[in-house]
């Protein structure tokens, strides 16, 4: 497998996936006018911990929105399986489907393959977290290989109050 190792301080590249609803979500462009998006990759509706993590992140949504950032989260289900996925998570932000292979490399996102035909069809994006900024800069890369590594809403949270308040100046950390 070859992948792209993104690297912080630098713009992500420029995807567009499938919108449920209708329509694309670019991936670098926060919706409106939130300072920064917060793009959740998960494994898609086979993982019930990704099911518990969407569902978490969304109980955080209106704290993540009331400091600026927008969420969105992204799999290579197809539409129709995203959609009864969503049917189980109830999300207030967008989710997005059929994250291509080319799609997961050009992320640098691991891949998995899987294990049998009840798990799901295709190759999946391992769990991963990417942070935009305002200047279209990836603030925060974190990529896994495993469903149960991944940071906890609430830490991310935290974490992007920190670094959205003017006050702390906080850099972009990574870039040496």
């Amino acid at each position: 497998m070859s992948s792209t190792k993104l690297a912080a301080g630098k713009a992500l590249p420029d995807i567009a996936v499938a919108k449920l609803g209708g329509g694309e979500i670019h991936l670098p462009t926060p919706a409106n006018s939130f300072k920064c998006r917060l793009i959740v990759v998960y494994r898609g509706k086979h993982c019930p911990i990704c099911t518990s993590y969407l569902a978490k992140l969304n109980e955080f949504l209106p704290e993540f929105r009331q400091i600026g950032v927008d969420v969105v989260a992204i799999s290579a289900d197809t539409a129709d399986k995203a959609k009864v996925h969503m049917e189980k998570v109830g999300p207030d932000f967008e989710v997005g489907s059929d994250l291509s292979v080319n799609q997961m490399r050009e992320l640098g996102v691991y891949i998995s393959s899987p294990i049998s035909s009840s798990e799901t069809d295709r190759p999946y994006a391992e769990p991963a977290l990417f942070v935009v900024n305002a200047q279209g800069d990836l603030q925060i890369i974190d990529i896994s290989n495993a469903p149960f590594s991944r940071p906890e809403p609430a830490s991310v949270l935290m974490g992007l109050k920190f670094i959205l308040n003017p006050d702390n100046n906080y850099p972009i950390r990574g870039t040496h």
